[in-house]
């Protein structure tokens, strides 16, 4: 169906005249056209939702599981963005270690982790999803690295663009500023009901497009539209758990994301780009629940392993457990985090790395470093296919 979602009005900006785009007010004007098809991919992305909210019943320390799991959309959401991170590299740069690329690349996924903490924080003390919060979550996402000289926790009073090398040649430009914050307000009134309720999974997948095409800040908009998603399904208890993370599907998608966003700006075709969003949760749950069933499996399977190891056993599941939060940690923060002596950790470390549990990182006597590399590897499933297509 043709719509009509907003209008081009022209503004004058880095010496040239161009169209911005001023969106429309949500919801969507007419209605989405529920047909049987879509409907179904709807109900199909609600019970995916279901399956995964059910999985932390699975894991003995659901905590463990999101902590690892945060990681991994941040190290995905910034690769959208062109950084060079790794998951590794992020857990080695948070032990105070050297990663193996840029310094700023990791920071910026650092920053995405803490964010997000910042965002969930915020939910759990009752504060709502508001003009507010996006605010405070975009300052803590910009305030270290490159994007600290873009305005964190601001919305923006110059034009920016998307795509190409000024305004002229831009794939898109977004509202100018004077238009941009009435956008942002009309936003925070769909996000709330206003002027009608709208249901949670269909209010994520609308106001995501809506917000990455308002483009409010200087910086930051893309990770911050994905946190989005995730954080409002958490708000509304769809999840009780934040563990839905969609950029993966994106980055994977990510030629056909830009396409759809585009057709909803220019055919208003919310229906094509509600049907790639269903996909994405369908096959990112599924992944998901599939990671944690992995992992339970793999804790198990080890743990068995450790508690044959005689006298030192009942150390080295302590040793063990702590690693399921931190799968590359010093044995000074094993010891730290345990409780044990230094000694005793050492002891159970030459154990694991016996049992093919554990590697060591570093041939040192100081300080070494040690990766639980199967736990890695289950959370790394698909970033490998990310970083192709990057």
């Amino acid at each position: 169906m043709k719509r009509v979602t907003g209008q081009y009005v022209v503004i004058s900006t880095v010496g040239e005249k161009v169209k911005a785009f001023v969106p429309h007010a949500l919801p969507p004007n007419p209605q989405i056209e529920w047909g049987p098809e879509l409907r179904d991919k709807f109900d199909n992305a609600l019970l995916a939702l279901g399956r995964l909210d059910s999985v932390s019943s699975l894991l003995p320390d659901t905590s463990l599981f999101l902590y690892m799991y945060i990681r991994k959309e941040a190290v995905l959401s910034s690769m959208i963005e062109g950084t060079q991170s790794s998951l590794s590299d992020l857990l080695l740069f948070e032990l105070g270690e050297e990663p193996g690329v840029p310094i700023d690349d990791v920071q910026e996924v650092s920053n995405y982790v803490a964010a997000l903490c910042h965002g969930i924080k915020r939910l759990n003390e009752g504060f709502p999803i508001s003009l507010r919060l996006i605010r405070e979550i975009h300052d803590v996402l910009l305030n270290k690295g490159r994007g600290s000289n873009k305005s964190p926790g601001e919305f923006r009073k110059s034009q920016n663009w998307i795509g190409g090398t000024r305004p002229g040649n831009a794939s898109f430009v977004p509202p100018p500023p004077e238009k941009m914050l009435e956008c942002m307000n009309n936003l925070e009134l769909f996000l709330h009901d206003r002027p009608e309720s709208t249901s949670t999974l269909l209010k994520a997948a609308i106001a995501h497009v809506q917000f990455e095409t308002i483009h409010p800040f200087l910086d930051g908009n893309g990770r911050l539209g994905r946190l989005l998603i995730t954080l409002l399904l958490y708000e509304q208890k769809v999840l009780h758990d934040p563990i839905l993370y969609l950029s993966l599907y994106f980055k994977t998608h990510r030629q056909y994301y830009y396409e759809l966003l585009n057709k909803v700006r220019i055919d208003g075709d919310w229906e094509a780009w509600l049907d790639f969003f269903a996909e994405a949760v369908i096959e990112t749950s599924a992944q998901a629940v599939t990671t944690a069933k992995d992992l339970h499996k793999l804790m198990n399977t080890d743990k068995e392993k450790v508690a044959s190891l005689g006298r030192v056993a009942e150390s080295a599941l302590k040793v063990h457990h702590v690693l399921f939060e931190k799968p590359i940690a010093t044995a000074n923060w094993l010891v730290e985090k345990t409780g044990l002596t230094a000694a005793t950790v050492n002891k159970c470390l030459e154990q694991l790395v016996k049992l093919k549990i554990l590697k060591e990182l570093t041939k040192q006597k100081r300080n070494r470093v040690f990766c639980y590399s199967k736990y890695v590897q289950i959370l790394n499933k698909g970033t490998e296919l990310a970083h192709n297509n990057g």
